[in-house]
């Protein structure tokens, strides 16, 4: 499992009761539920949400509402998503490390 041997930032302790998305986290399949957000599913699943490109380490997303630009990362064809008010979808296929800067056009 993708979060195995690191922990995770955040447990779900409410509304356990929505169903189960698969999604894959850098290669690795994981868990969400229906009306998550990425950040909630990638910070479920592991310690961080990404590593600062700019070479200020962990990153776990900040303001929450899509205004920081702390949140972002990528599928795995290069799209750039905003992972504090992406919800989760069946399937996606999410990069957050090691990835190049997407297409912005």
């Amino acid at each position: 499992m993708w979060a195995r041997g690191c922990g995770v930032r955040l447990r779900r302790v409410a509304e356990t009761g929505r169903a189960p998305v698969g999604l894959v986290i850098d290669g690795e399949p994981a868990t969400a539920l229906a009306g998550d957000t990425l950040l909630t599913a990638v910070l479920t699943n592991g310690r961080q949400l990404r590593v600062s490109e700019f070479g200020d380490g962990a990153r776990a997303g900040f303001c929450l509402m899509g205004a920081c630009q702390d949140c972002w990362v990528y599928t795995e064809d290069g799209d750039r998503l905003r992972a504090c008010s992406t919800p989760v979808a069946e399937g996606m296929r999410i990069v957050t490390k090691g990835a190049t800067w997407p297409r912005l056009g």
